[in-house]
């Protein structure tokens, strides 16, 4: 026993470790994107946001209102339906309404195309799109008025053929309750946004599936949306795909929020679950390996089998505070680049409560979100079948990074 109390003791600290690493990233990039300029009004090309919809879900009408409000000269969205009842529907006809001058575009169009049923609603969509410059983006993200322009201003890049955009957890509070939406948040905001930044300390170029933009020439090169309607993890697979091109996935100096909407641990479980499930089937070894990051787990594992002795409670009290004193940092650092007028737009109806949640770490739950999460882990194994919007999927393993046909100089 004592011999497996210090390798758990030794694996809490790697946890604390990564945390504290992990925070101090995040503070790094703030402060990049805080003093980040836009791109030149010259180099301004139109864009096309393509926004798939599904139901009306929590904070819709208010997530897809802050993309409304772009400091952006010239761009266009393309909302998509496969239902005309969706009642997603009723949210893009007061949108319109709201913003007349904007040019926006609702296609409904039940053609499925594949497995992936959102990837089939941008297939419905792309014939609707303007402009060379796409934006793919989920329903659920909340953004600041200069998103545009800092998707845009990353894609100029040298050798950039994919952007994609770091996201924070906006949690929803229904009827007072918000455990599983303050749980679902710090994994989001604490977790994975400093884990996603350590992965490209490593050298890492995810795809992460909240934003995605590129030009339509290297996704007509790469085989169109077509080329993804079989996948579940479809931003993996794009972002393979273009690195098979010879170009990069970069990041844009922005963070967005996502909506933080289940309103109990079963609804959160299964999300979660979903993501689990398939990052394992994307990165075996790395998702096994990501139990390490659970520090709190692990100390109080420590107690347990130190019998609760002294010096393992000052383990998990001293791990405790050290997570804490991480997950306020990455707080802190986030807060500015969310203005107060900026996460009052995001909740600009009624929801402020929740805008205030955004960047309030829970600390006294930290030990039950790692409980939590290693929980998840553990069911993954389960299998591989996933629940996605009422779809049962199974996470399938993308094909590996390919050198694929280049034409002409795509050095950016």
């Amino acid at each position: 026993m004592i011999f497996l109390a210090g390798l758990t003791t030794a694996l809490a600290g790697v946890g604390v470790a990564q945390a504290l690493v992990g925070s101090r990233l995040v503070t790094s990039f703030a402060r990049k994107a805080r003093q980040a300029e836009w791109v030149q009004p010259g180099a301004r090309p139109a864009v096309t946001v393509l926004k798939p919809l599904h139901g009306d879900e929590p904070l819709l009408e208010e997530a897809l209102g802050t993309l409304c409000r772009q400091a952006y000269p010239a761009f266009q969205i393309v909302f998509g339906v496969h239902n005309a009842a969706d009642p997603a529907v009723a949210v893009v006809r007061r949108l319109q309404a709201r913003f007349p001058d904007l040019d926006m575009a609702l296609v409904t169009d039940p053609a499925l195309h594949g497995q992936n049923h959102k990837v089939g609603n941008l297939i419905n969509m792309l014939s609707a799109a303007r402009h060379d410059v796409l934006v793919i983006a989920d329903s659920d993200v909340h953004v600041r008025p200069d998103y545009l322009d800092r998707l845009v201003a990353a894609l100029q890049g040298q050798s950039v053929g994919l952007v994609t955009t770091l996201y924070a957890g906006l949690p929803v509070r229904t009827g007072g309750r918000d455990l599983a939406a303050r749980l679902g948040t710090t994994q989001i905001t604490h977790g994975f946004l400093p884990g996603a930044l350590l992965s490209r300390a490593l050298g890492r170029q995810d795809c992460l599936g909240a934003t995605m933009c590129l030009r339509r020439s290297d996704l007509e090169r790469i085989g169109g949306f077509h080329s993804l309607a079989d996948h579940l993890a479809d931003d993996n697979v794009l972002g393979r795909r273009i690195i098979g091109l010879g170009l990069r996935v970069a990041l844009a100096d922005t963070v967005v929020l996502t909506t933080v909407p289940e309103p109990d641990l079963n609804a959160l479980f299964r999300h979660e679950l979903r993501w689990a499930r398939t990052i394992r089937a994307l990165e075996p070894v790395g998702f096994a390996a990501s139990v390490l990051q659970y520090s709190l787990a692990w100390a109080l594992l420590t107690v347990a089998l130190a019998g609760g002795a002294a010096w393992s409670i000052g383990l998990l009290l001293i791990a405790w505070v050290l997570r804490s004193v991480a997950a306020l940092g990455v707080d802190s650092a986030l807060a500015p680049l969310w203005t107060n007028s900026d996460l009052r737009t995001a909740a600009e109806r009624g929801s402020n409560d929740n805008a205030a949640l955004a960047f309030c770490c829970p600390v006294w739950l930290l030990p039950l979100r790692d409980i939590f999460s290693v929980v998840v882990l553990l069911a993954s194994y389960g299998g591989r079948q996933v629940d996605w919007r009422g779809q049962s999927l199974q996470a399938d393993t993308p094909p590996p990074i390919t050198s694929l046909p280049t034409e002409g100089n795509h050095a950016r």
